[in-house]
């Protein structure tokens, strides 16, 4: 039985040839997603770890962590080039024995640094005013990729004299490099907690499988009645239903392990494309998207296993009697019962708003699940809602077209949904894509505020600053791009609301000279020389408030000490970048300027990632459910020809027939579409609530445009497979088949 299996798979026919071509594509599509959605995993785990040495000083050294003799000054910052984070350490030895972080072969000595890859290329080619002069000493060698958590990252390690770096801000004394991963670190400041990047990508690879497990689904049931046919003939000359089950898992077999070869070979090609993502706002190495043993045993094995599952379930009827495939009856309709996973995922999703768990690893496995049920009841209830919509469609029929498609529809219409079961799910992927990322992107433009690009700014805190005028503001006045340079002066005896500083009720104080030559910041009582104000950040689309006087001249706000060096500017790289390097020159022992776009450039960075991940979503599911879609139309075409050659024979146009098989497919795609879209935009409202605290933005014309493309695209699917009629129903199949 085996032989001939084997025999009947791979010289079969054509028919069979076409069969086992098209199973082991859409495994190999399926398995490719998986490997590359598990790899994904992995690498955000990959460069979590390697964010562990820059915690170092930052929480208590970890278990297993090497203790040495001597200490180590440790002085980390972060400092900014064009908005991108420059991560600087400032070290010192004590002895010989000091610790060496990762990635490089001993300590810079004093006015010695160690660079990634990234820095010294952008060292090599900016204007040493604009950031090498930030950096005592010269370079020295490059930091190893061991410790750098992405190929782009700007990582610098600067060496001093022990007496130097004792005086650097945030400089402490460690005797280890602090080695636990971020994500199982509960005290960490640097790295991500992963559990979060977990939920986004189990949310990912939920949405991509679905659709690919239909295509496998809908791929293996090819020619399924003229199997069912043949295995039945088999049965009724002498073949036992384990016969004809060992024929039916060969041939699955033989697909499913092509496939999962095939597979293999797919993540390899997506692989270094998928590392290039930043989804967690830096893209991967490549190497980082590998996969462990584990990984590759369960897919290798799985895959198969579950092919051969499918291929025995759906040969049940021929097992019970090689007459059931002749003796067809209506299948049952389908109940109302059917809309309970949905509305049970629609449940979980609301109960989440007010009661979403406090930590990312939590949240996955409430989360997840949710969006997981919505996507199984939508499968789920489809041929419910196909069902209504074909006896709605008897109901107004005025052409037989119409009236043959609706009750064909209405007698199966499990079989009429599972057409389009792929496309509906991608319908429900992008609303839901699409509103997530919409909103985040509306909220977020919301909140940027008027000066994202025009300032750089020196605070200085805990400590005041210095009193009068610094001599590095003459220098900075000189940079090119530079406009003004103004200063914010300590109020005095400023403790919060409560209590109310020397000269008013705001934590600085200000000329009113200066505040008149930026009537964007604010504006001065009439005859006052000085106002009491806050820092700057005034939204967009509000008006800059009117400041109140505080009692003092302007030859006594000189001798205020400095609380903040403003310096307006054009916004260009060298405006910016010249200004703060003079700052961090002329102020080396506070903390280091930040220019407002500084704030939002991570964010920006991660979610541009989340826009291009979405966008792969996208762009993947639609074609897998236009790829299921044509699978199906051009299977069941091959399953009733002989249906349709009879209907021409007795006089049904071929007209007629391509508008039964066209309204059969545009039918429950239009209906569940519909459901789908709506629960989409519903889910991605109940997310937004529960997780961000904020509400659903309609998409705009952009999203509208690609669902009426996605439509489109998938009638001019089906419009492919009508051809096909014409060489399906000639007499000569009526008369053979």
């Amino acid at each position: 039985m085996i032989r001939l299996g084997l025999r009947l798979t791979v010289a079969g026919g054509r028919e069979a040839f076409v069969r086992l071509i098209t199973i082991a594509a859409a495994v190999a599509l399926g398995v490719g997603l998986v490997l590359a959605t598990v790899a994904a995993i992995n690498a955000v785990h990959s460069l979590n770890h390697r964010y562990a040495w820059m915690n170092t000083g930052l929480v208590p050294a970890a278990a297993g962590d090497s203790v040495h003799a001597d200490a180590l000054w440790w002085a980390p910052r972060e400092d900014f080039y064009d908005a991108d984070a420059i991560a600087r350490v400032d070290v010192a030895a004590t002895g010989p024995d000091s610790p060496i972080p990762p990635g490089v072969p001993r300590l810079p000595a004093a006015g010695e640094y160690f660079v990634s890859p990234k820095l010294h290329d952008l060292l090599a080619v900016t204007p040493p005013e604009q950031l090498g002069d930030r950096f005592p000493g010269h370079e020295v060698g490059i930091i190893g990729d061991e410790a750098l958590p992405s190929p782009t990252s700007f990582v610098i390690l600067i060496g001093h004299d022990p007496a130097e770096a004792a005086k650097l801000p945030n400089a402490r004394q460690v005797t280890s490099i602090f080695g636990t991963s971020p994500e199982d670190c509960a005290g960490c400041i640097v790295g991500y907690r992963a559990a979060g990047f977990d939920l986004v990508l189990g949310v990912v690879a939920g949405a991509l499988l679905f659709p690919v497990l239909i295509f496998i689904g809908t791929a293996t049931r090819l020619t399924a009645a003229r199997r069912e046919q043949r295995y039945a003939a088999m049965r009724l000359i002498g073949a036992t239903s384990g016969q004809i089950s060992k024929m039916a898992v060969v041939e699955a077999a033989v697909a499913a392990v092509i496939g999962t070869v095939l597979g293999f070979g797919v993540f390899l090609v997506l692989r270094k494309p998928l590392a290039a993502i930043p989804f967690t706002g830096a893209p991967f190495f490549p190497d980082d998207m590998a996969l462990t043993a584990t990984n590759v045993v369960c897919v290798a094995v799985g895959v198969p296993v579950a092919a051969l599952l499918v291929a025995w379930l759906s040969l049940r009827r021929v097992r019970v009697s090689p007459l059931g495939v002749t003796r067809r009856t209506t299948p049952k309709p389908p109940r109302a019962y059917r809309l309970i996973p949905l509305v049970v995922g629609v449940a979980w999703l609301s109960y989440l708003d007010g009661h979403r768990p406090d930590t990312s690893i939590k949240q996955v496995a409430v989360f997840l699940p949710g969006f997981l049920v919505v996507m199984s009841g939508l499968v789920i209830a489809g041929p419910w809602f196909t069902m209504v919509g074909s006896r709605l469609l008897a109901r107004r029929a005025q052409r037989p077209s119409t009236l043959i498609a609706a009750r064909r529809l209405s007698d199966n219409p499990q079989g009429g949904f599972r057409a389009v079961s792929g496309l509906v799910l991608a319908m429900f992927v992008t609303s839901v894509a699409v509103g997530v990322i919409g909103t985040i992107s509306a909220d977020r433009s919301a909140m940027d505020y008027r000066f994202d690009t025009g300032y750089v700014r020196q605070m200085f805190w805990p400590e005041p600053g210095p009193t009068g005028t610094p001599a590095v503001t003459d220098q900075l006045r000189k940079v090119p791009g530079v406009s003004e340079v103004f200063f914010l002066r300590s109020n005095p005896g400023f403790g919060g609301a409560d209590q109310p500083g020397a000269f008013g009720d705001q934590p600085y104080v200000m000329s009113c000279a200066d505040l008149a030559r930026h009537p964007e910041l604010g504006s001065c009582p009439a005859g006052a020389e000085a106002a009491s104000v806050a820092d700057f950040g005034v939204p967009k689309g509000m008006p800059a408030p009117p400041w109140p006087a505080a009692a003092i001249t302007a030859a006594e706000l000189e001798r205020l000490p400095i609380a903040s060096i403003q310096v307006g500017n054009d916004g260009s790289i060298g405006a910016v970048e010249g200004s703060r390097t003079l700052l961090e020159a002329a102020f080396p022992g506070v903390h280091r300027p930040i220019a407002d776009r500084d704030f939002t450039k991570d964010t920006t960075n991660m979610f541009t990632g989340w826009v291009q991940l979405a966008n792969v979503v996208i762009l993947a599911s639609l074609p897998i459910a236009g790829c299921s879609l044509a699978a199906s139309v051009a299977g069941g075409l091959s399953d009733r020809k002989r249906p349709f050659s009879l209907l021409r024979l007795t006089g049904v146009s071929l007209r007629t027939l391509r508008r039964v098989v066209l309204l059969e497919s545009v039918m429950p795609m239009l209906a569940v579409a519909a459901v789908a879209i709506g629960m989409g935009l519903l889910s991605a409202q109940l997310f937004l609530r529960a997780q961000m605290h904020t509400t659903l933005v309609p998409p705009g014309w952009e999203y509208y445009v690609m669902v009426a493309a996605g439509l489109v695209l998938s009638l001019a699917v089906i419009a492919g497979t009508l051809p096909l009629l014409a060489r399906m129903t000639g007499p000569e199949v009526a008369r053979n088949d």
